[in-house]
């Protein structure tokens, strides 16, 4: 059992399994003979070896192996393959060069574009611009209770994920066989996907805290919970930037700490808006987290994130705060729950809309002027070099307070500055 369960686990973390997956997909890489011979001793060999021990008798009857170390024979749309049966084929490049090397990688062949385009979708529903978008739309428009709550969650589902990547250090998948379609978290380690992490909390916490608050179809929500979950798990594999065990151990990671933090939301809540000493005492201890997850190995983008997850939650907790003394987004009494949907309408959607675009415009400026000014002054204070800033970010003293302090403001500015702003200008 224990045998099988190893072996089970060693298929899954395989890389010929995403780069089979992706080529059924329409994925296929430029790999030259000698990239992929060079390696080609790990996993490649490793795959070819068991294809030929399954070999009946166990005698190799010829290396079935290509030079992507994929089985020939594999369902499979190669670039040429897809040209024969008149099918159009794009070369593409990665969206976003890698954010620690600046590598903008290597070019890759796509056949089927609907797909491509899906998993694009997919996997930001997971990046910095849908997040930096979802939650204050959450805030502005919809459920400020529910935005709140759903923030406690994502911090420390995503701060786990980031910190146990860096305790487990498992490398990404390798390429070859793997297309990289993907190369902007590439420096990271791999093990969870935190991707599938926050594309397993986020929608279902989301169904958690809204189903006896809000009126709608329950099996709807369940639907779009797990449409959402899934489009973001698979997209990692199909990025080439996780394999398949990456995936499931970060969506079974994600929902043991949903278990485990579900039950105490309300009473975080609670704190974090009546407790006079709340702020204090969040800031310090998002701060003193982010010193840990900086003590580990090496430098990597997970660090940054996870400085930059922990400013903006703190940030949101204190801007949450002050509404709450200032009364200036009351929550709805108890009485008025379940609450229903508005009616839709041209001026609801007309306002929203201003709302939100407005509104995400002041935290993009708010954003770039902080980076602009935060990360010269850390330097300057730390007495390293800012010529270079890539550089000088790998530096814990210059990546740390820059991250932590630029999300931060973004942060507080989405929960109390722009609410503020709304008020006093008559769109809130």
């Amino acid at each position: 059992m224990k045998a099988e369960l190893s072996r089970l686990l060693l298929d899954l973390q395989d890389p010929h399994l995403v780069a089979r997956f992706q080529q059924l997909c329409g994925v296929s890489g430029t790999f030259t003979r000698g990239e992929a011979e060079a390696n080609g001793g790990g996993g490649e060999r490793a795959g070819c070896a068991r294809q030929r021990a399954a070999v009946s008798g166990g005698e190799a009857k010829g290396d079935r192996c290509n030079n992507n170390g994929v089985a020939n024979g594999t369902p499979a749309l190669s670039a040429s393959a897809a040209a024969a049966a008149g099918e159009t084929v794009a070369t593409v490049k990665p969206l976003r060069r890698n954010s620690l090397t600046g590598d903008a990688g290597h070019e890759f062949h796509i056949g089927n574009r609907l797909l491509y385009y899906l998993f694009t979708c997919g996997t930001e529903l997971g990046n910095e611009l849908f997040y930096i978008s979802f939650f204050p739309f959450l805030v502005w428009n919809v459920d400020a209770v529910v935005a709140r709550r759903l923030i406690v969650v994502w911090v420390w589902v995503m701060y786990l994920g980031q910190c146990t990547k860096d305790v487990i250090r498992w490398p990404r998948p390798a390429s070859p066989p793997v297309v990289k379609v993907e190369v902007f978290y590439n420096s990271e380690y791999s093990m969870p996907s935190t991707h599938a992490m926050s594309g397993t909390a986020v929608p279902l916490a989301l169904l958690l805290l809204t189903h006896d608050r809000w009126e709608y179809p329950f099996l709807l929500g369940v639907a779009l919970a797990l449409s959402w979950c899934v489009l973001v798990c698979v997209s990692r594999i199909y990025m080439g930037m996780h394999s398949v065990l990456d995936v499931i151990a970060g969506f079974l990671y994600s929902l043991l700490i949903l278990v485990v933090f579900s039950p105490a939301l309300d009473m975080i809540d609670t704190f974090n808006l009546s407790c006079r000493y709340a702020p204090i005492l969040i800031v310090s201890l998002h701060a003193g987290l982010g010193l840990f997850s900086f003590t580990l190995d090496k430098w990597s983008t997970s660090r940054g994130d996870t400085a930059q997850i922990l400013g903006t939650g703190a940030g949101i907790a204190v801007a949450s705060h002050l509404n709450y003394q200032l009364a200036l987004i009351p929550d709805p009494p108890a009485s008025m729950l379940p609450l229903q949907p508005p009616t839709l309408s041209f001026g609801l959607v007309g306002l929203c809309l201003l709302r939100f675009v407005l509104g995400v415009l002041i935290l993009l400026a708010t954003r770039a002027v902080m980076k602009a000014l935060t990360i010269p002054l850390v330097c300057w204070l730390v007495g390293i070099p800012s010529g270079d800033v890539r550089k000088a970010r790998q530096n814990m003293q210059v990546e740390l307070p820059y991250r932590y302090i630029v999300y931060w403001t973004v942060g507080f500015s989405a929960f109390f500055l722009v609410p503020s702003f709304y008020f006093y200008i008559g769109l809130s």
